[in-house]
């Protein structure tokens, strides 16, 4: 199967995992009490070769994305569908994981060393704000958190919450945002996961809610953070020649048509608390990204963006060119951040509602936007839109942006759910109901040649107790 080098790349299957909370060592909901990372693994990647119409057997490499976790867990991951001897990386990128998954599954595909590539993000984590898991060496951030210190102090709250609060606070001295400002965003986040199945929170909040809320880092209250969480997603990513070879699986396909990796540069240390957070590596790949797609940021009509804190995503809206330079807040003073405004930004509830299971997060965006351009998310669907954009950003740094656009180069419509059931391989619409997969559908997509049920184990059963 020839591959012509820059040739496109195609998003064929996605599945999601409901984002919890951190649920400890083992799960007592579970019969065999097993830790549940292994039945989040199973949900995500047997959702998107169900969704991708594909057995395990068609998989030629595997990516696996993760924080927590030891060495070759993404064997561990690929095991439970077959043995089929390909290669399998494993990925860690703090909190821009996930999307480094999907750009090492581009590149491959791009450069012709793979033809399908299944991309696996998870994470099982701890409750409460995160932390070291390696006393004994330096942080590799330690050098940031030192500037962030001797520019602006430190007090008693979580460390990323003081560096992204510091952030909001100089956009605010810069150029006039207020409090109110943050906690809008907060809750317009929190208003849209009320229609995403996957949320962690659904509940819905009043400024003054959000406002009144335990103040962890002015300007950010509790309700303005993400919180951590137990979850998992997956992404099928395949070439032009392999989806060529199945064309009646080309109405699904998104193509990736535009998208950047970026790290940090020397601006990182120039004493400002905007820079310290990313904000000209997300400047950047944005640009590139949205450049390579041949889509100015201005009609950008859907985004799913980094909001680990409100402040993050005020400044990354500046960043991304979402709005004229220093006007953030006012796009989102006007109501241009939801439905009926310029742009949906997050239209799944964000980070802030969703969660944020760090190695999940990037490939969790590009399951949403996904289903956008399908037409799938018709609880939430921002509608009339062809191309998407994605911002996943991990301090320490990395971040990627990512156009997505459909293959057909139309725009989206509403597709009923009863429409979606009768060709999606689950049988109902995944995009609005969280549910799972049967016995059978799993034996399907599991590799007919080189299974291996000692892999496997007690996940099975343990998926089919959650379910």
């Amino acid at each position: 199967m020839p591959t012509t080098p820059n040739a496109p790349a195609y998003i064929l299957g996605v599945g999601l995992t409901k984002f919890l909370k951190p649920r400890g060592k083992v799960d007592p909901l579970l019969p065999t009490k097993q830790a549940p990372i292994l039945t989040i693994l199973l949900q995500a990647g047997i959702k998107a070769l169900l969704d991708a119409h594909l057995n395990y057997d068609d998989v030629d490499l595997g990516v696996a994305c993760y924080c927590y976790g030891d060495s070759t867990c993404g064997q561990r991951v690929f095991y439970q569908f077959g043995m089929t001897g390909i290669p399998i990386y494993n990925v860690n990128n703090n909190c821009s994981t996930g999307s480094t998954g999907l750009h090492i599954a581009r590149t491959m595909v791009r450069g012709g060393s793979a033809h399908c590539v299944l991309v696996v993000g998870f994470e099982k984590m701890e409750r409460g704000s995160l932390g070291s898991h390696w006393p004994d060496r330096e942080d590799p951030t330690g050098t940031t958190g030192l500037m962030m210190v001797e520019t602006r102090g430190r007090t008693d709250a979580p460390g990323a919450a003081q560096m992204f609060g510091n952030a909001g606070r100089e956009y605010m001295e810069k150029y006039g945002a207020t409090a109110e400002d943050f906690a809008e965003i907060a809750r317009v986040n929190h208003a849209h996961s009320a229609a995403n199945p996957y949320s962690q929170f659904r509940d819905v909040y009043s400024l003054d809610d959000i406002l009144a809320a335990p103040m962890i880092h002015p300007p950010l209250t509790k309700t303005q953070c993400c919180p951590t969480s137990d979850g998992g997603a997956a992404a099928v990513i395949v070439s032009q020649a392999f989806l060529d070879a199945r064309p009646h699986l080309k109405s699904q396909a998104v193509l990736i048509a535009g998208q950047c990796m970026a790290t940090d540069t020397p601006s990182l240390f120039d004493r400002s608390a905007i820079n310290l957070i990313g904000y000209e590596m997300s400047q950047r790949a944005g640009k590139a990204a949205l450049a390579e797609a041949g889509v100015s940021a201005k009609d950008v009509r859907v985004c799913e963006l980094h909001d680990c804190f409100s402040a993050n995503e005020m400044v990354t809206i500046d960043a991304l060119g979402l709005c004229e330079p220093g006007k953030a807040h006012e796009m989102v003073r006007a109501g241009n951040i939801t439905y009926g405004g310029r742009c949906v930004i997050n239209p799944s509830g964000g980070l802030i509602s969703k969660g944020h299971p760090l190695g999940a997060t990037g490939v969790a965006q590009c399951a949403e936007l996904v289903w956008q351009l399908r037409g799938w998310a018709n609880n939430r669907l921002v509608k009339g839109v062809s191309a998407a954009l994605q911002h996943n950003l991990g301090l320490g740094g990395a971040v990627v942006c990512t156009v997505y656009k459909r293959a057909d180069g139309k725009a989206n419509e509403e597709v009923g759910s009863e429409a979606v059931a009768e060709v999606s391989r689950v049988g109902y619409n995944p995009a609005v109901e969280a549910r799972g997969f049967t016995r059978a559908q799993v034996d399907g997509v599991r590799s007919r040649k080189h299974r291996s049920e000692w892999a496997l184990g007690e996940t099975q059963r343990n998926v089919e107790a959650r379910f």
